[in-house]
């Protein structure tokens, strides 16, 4: 089946959609080669996260989507 992508805040306008579904299971190396150049490089920054199935990745590389999750693409927060 398959892993829906979510694009937030800047990494939508980089990606020109709010999300895209991909067949599953998803890895990381998957997940740069299906989002495009521009937003790979972004999410090849430390400052980028990742939340797959609800839950913030500690190691964004360890990512192992499995079919119906959600992978949400964080840029970073910003605000006072």
């Amino acid at each position: 089946m398959a892993v829906t992508i979510l694009f937030l805040g800047p990494l939508r306008d980089l990606a020109g959609r709010e999300a895209m579904e991909v067949d599953a299971p998803l890895e990381w190396a998957g997940l740069l080669e299906v989002v495009g150049a521009d937003v790979a490089d972004q999410l090849q920054q430390a400052r980028v996260n990742i939340a797959c199935a609800g839950k913030v990745l500690a190691d964004k590389m360890a990512l192992q989507a499995q079919d119906g999750e959600e992978v949400a693409l964080l840029p970073p927060v910003s605000g006072g």
